[in-house]
């Protein structure tokens, strides 16, 4: 140690040293906080991939995801390597990493700040390799009952029972690029999973939608995981006398209509934005038995949101 260094930290001149030059240590032992100019070069790629969004292709200049704001099938959200901007072409937006940040949490900048200073050793912006599609697969480790309790907090703060979500959902654990994930699972026809947490929206393949079948005459359609456990929060007994069809994407909207005619009525919750009432348009002039019950959280974008905000079916 130094004579210079020994001075500061008061080693020479004793505890009454010490801590005359306390603020100043201080001040030089505190990590340096991001500020909006140093988070807008963060790399992307780097950024998605610890929320747990991996490309489904990728070139020398771009990268193609999964959009991380809805389900889909085919990859919509593209990030420029070169620019380190990204745009999805299914909302019509696109920007940088505070952006991008701000959108999936709908949180402040501040609060972006916040989480991006907490990875900064991770998120250093670099040219990335160039990975192969197969490599950036989702790998199914384990799947259990949910006990992580990072799960359980997020589930309580979407207002979700762990009883409930236990009764539909698993805890799954996956792994990409050598890296191990958890997430709350939802099993689909084909036996792909929804993967949510709190800091992603993910799915590994093959993407479907999920059939809940016990031969009910009514049948429950829904969009996503979280509108299904919202559903059963807010009146379990809703759902004693039907089936259910979790969508986890409309694009598999086609797809379910061949099991519209095998029930005598259709209960639809799809969500309050332009695809969903597309989408519920569409049924509804289709089918004579179909009935649109969006109206009952019609102030609201989804079922979780009116669940969220204290409301009771």
């Amino acid at each position: 140690m130094t004579q210079k260094t020994q001075c500061l930290y008061g080693l020479k001149g004793g505890c009454h040293q010490f801590i005359k030059n306390l603020p100043k240590i201080n001040r030089l032992m505190k990590k340096e906080k991001i500020n909006c100019e140093k988070a807008r070069n963060l790399c992307l790629l780097k950024v998605l991939a610890k929320l747990g969004h991996f490309p489904k292709k990728e070139s020398e200049k771009e990268a193609w995801f999964l959009s991380p704001f809805r389900s889909e099938t085919q990859a919509s959200f593209k990030v420029s390597k070169s620019r380190n901007r990204w745009y999805d072409h299914g909302k019509g937006v696109g920007g940088n990493v505070i952006d991008l940040v701000s959108e999936i949490f709908n949180s402040s900048v501040q609060e972006v700040l916040e989480f991006l200073n907490d990875n900064l050793s991770f998120f250093s912006f670099q040219q990335q390799p160039i990975f192969m599609e197969e490599e950036n697969s989702i790998r199914i480790i384990k799947v259990k009952e949910i006990m992580h309790l990072a799960l359980i907090q997020y589930l309580r703060s979407r207002r979700i029972p762990i009883t409930i979500a236990r009764r539909y959902c698993k805890e799954v654990w996956y792994q990409h690029n050598k890296k191990q994930y958890f997430a709350i699972g939802l099993q689909n026809r084909l036996y792909g999973w929804e993967l949510r947490n709190k800091f992603c929206k993910n799915s590994s393949s093959p993407k479907a939608y999920t059939h809940f079948n016990t031969s009910k005459k009514q049948l429950t359609v829904v969009e996503g995981m979280f509108d299904l456990l919202a559903l059963v929060t807010l009146g379990t007994s809703l759902l004693n006398d039907s089936d259910i069809i979790v969508l986890n994407s409309l694009s598999f909207l086609e797809k379910i209509e061949k099991h519209l005619h095998n029930y005598t009525s259709v209960h639809l919750y799809l969500d309050n934005d332009t695809a969903g009432k597309k989408a519920t348009d569409y049924l509804m002039n289709a089918y004579s038995h179909i009935t649109d019950k969006s109206n009952v959280y019609k102030k609201y974008k989804d079922l979780n949101d009116f669940l969220i905000d204290g409301k009771r079916i």
